[in-house]
């Protein structure tokens, strides 16, 4: 897991926000770029980001990509932060 990339593209509102309209369903890049007003080129740039980080993945249909939240990745992060975080009940034996 590239944990640098991950934590760099989580760290972007934008992007959190792309993620949270994912976490309901796939999406088209049109689709994601109609709620932000900033302009499709950043949207994509976002996008990009997201994807080297391997936080989406994208389909292509037709002339239209989708894309769609990769959870595999934000679950191993989070298991790298609990681990991080470590057994608060045996430091309390201690």
């Amino acid at each position: 897991m590239a944990l640098q990339q991950t934590l760099k593209a989580l760290a972007d509102p934008t992007r959190r926000e792309i993620l949270n309209m994912l976490k309901k369903g796939r999406l088209s890049a049109g689709e994601i770029s109609e709620h932000f007003s900033v302009s499709a080129p950043s949207i994509s740039r976002q996008l990009s980001v997201l994807k080297e980080a391997d936080l989406i993945r994208d389909t292509r249909e037709g002339k239209f990509i989708f894309y769609e939240i990769n959870t595999s990745v934000l679950e191993e992060t989070l298991l790298w932060i609990a681990d991080l975080k470590g057994d608060d009940n045996n430091d309390e034996k201690e």
